[in-house]
């Protein structure tokens, strides 16, 4: 059985005779690219880095020692031993003597390494080695998902319609000034996606770029159509072509978040048992979930704030102040009076301080006084519009990614 992810680049076996022979063009190779040729039969070994592997070891397993060196030797030159990793696939071909042939072994999902031997200027078997990407297809497609009683998040819902998290993640990124997906989303809420899908050898590798997504939500349609900037860099818009970057996100948690507490003036206080204010929303998410920041802005503290715990205090424009409790860690470099981009990692939930279990009480203040973070998300204004010189450009972006919304076809690029 073939191991995942591995491609085959052989060379040809053959007695001396017999390559005698063949096609006098190979006379006109350059030299160190000429193929060893043995006289042998081979073998082909596929399987995984078993835990605690060396190279040099992995290989000593299947060649002789004194080659496993040298081609270990030859793989250092393009990749670092030290990054082997265990479970990766591998396929190694050697002959029926024990002398390699060719050697391939999973980097990432985007290159392998490839040792193959051949003959050097002086006619001496030598290993080359080479990191090779791998040949992927993209295919563009697009799905419809429902939240119905059995689909209850946007992420089963998704798993439903045959996708994964990851596209749930990359959409819930795309409308996060507008929905919350882990408070706003009601069952009867639909979805419809178009979106990149990469295969290597048939498999799923990943996803692209989502190119346009309609969400319907509680009586609303929400609209994002993926367009590139003069400058290239590439932003979503609604239909009337303004951009959905909002000066604050909705929410400061990944999809995976839920709200665990919202914003009361009176709520029954797990720890201490009275009935006190709650100005503040609480997401339960795992210990050691990425927090970011909200919004642009500078670091007023981060530090210990006893009860809150491990605390974020970052000052935007416009009056606004945002406060992040309970952190196990703070991000790096987040310190008083360090600057932070709206989606930077500021800390990661933790259940310091008067915490009853991993959750992140995410508070916002308006010119010193207590606001409800979900209500005020809903009160940002909308982002720049597309420039009136590329408004033509726009709409014709537009009008095909809505018609492939709605005859959902599927065409194929390769890489």
């Amino acid at each position: 059985m073939k191991a995942p992810g591995i491609l085959l680049a052989g060379l040809v076996l053959c007695t001396a005779a017999s390559c005698a022979d063949r096609d006098q063009s190979a006379e006109h190779r350059a030299p160190e690219r000429a193929d060893l040729r043995l006289a042998l039969d081979a073998e082909t070994i596929e399987a995984r880095v078993p835990r605690n592997a060396t190279l040099q070891g992995l290989l000593t397993r299947h060649i002789p020692a004194d080659l496993a060196s040298t081609v270990t030797q030859a793989a250092i030159g393009v990749f670092n031993p030290r990054d082997l990793r265990a479970d990766k696939p591998y396929r190694l071909v050697r002959t029926l003597d024990g002398w390699l042939r060719e050697f391939e072994l999973e980097v990432d999902a985007d290159n392998f390494l490839r040792v193959v031997m051949r003959r050097d200027e002086r006619g001496d078997a030598v290993p080359m080695a080479e990191i090779v990407p791998y040949r992927k297809e993209t295919s563009t497609a697009s799905i419809a998902a429902t939240i119905d009683p059995d689909h209850t998040s946007l992420i089963a819902a998704l798993q439903g319609a045959g996708e994964n998290v990851q596209l749930g993640i990359a959409l819930a990124k795309i409308f996060e000034g507008d929905l919350d997906f882990a408070s706003d989303v009601q069952l009867g809420d639909r979805f419809e996606i178009v979106f990149e899908k990469v295969t290597r050898e048939g498999a799923y590798a990943g996803y692209g770029d989502i190119l346009g997504a309609i969400v319907e939500n509680d009586g609303r349609r929400l609209t994002a159509i993926r367009f590139e900037t003069e400058d290239g860099r590439a932003g979503y818009y609604d239909e009337q072509g303004r951009s959905l970057t909002r000066t604050f996100l909705r929410a400061p948690l990944d999809i995976a978040a839920r709200i665990t507490s919202g914003f009361n003036k009176r709520r029954l206080h797990p720890v201490h048992g009275t009935y006190r204010p709650h100005l503040a929303i609480d997401y339960g998410a795992p210990y050691g979930t990425k927090v970011v920041s909200v919004a642009d802005g500078t670091v007023v503290s981060a530090g210990w704030a006893g009860g809150g715990g491990n605390q974020v205090r970052i000052r935007h424009g416009n009056g606004y102040e945002s406060y992040y409790l309970h952190l196990s860690a703070f991000g790096s470099g987040i310190r008083a009076g360090a600057r932070v981009k709206q989606g930077q990692m500021i800390g990661r939930v933790g259940a310091t301080g008067t915490a009853t279990a991993a959750h992140l009480d995410y508070r916002l203040k308006k010119n010193g006084v207590w606001v409800n973070p979900l209500v005020e998300a809903r009160r940002m204004p909308p982002g720049e519009p597309i420039p009136a010189a590329r408004r033509a450009e726009f709409e014709a972006t537009r009008d095909r990614i809505l018609s492939q919304l709605s005859t959902r076809g599927d065409t194929s690029k390769t890489n």
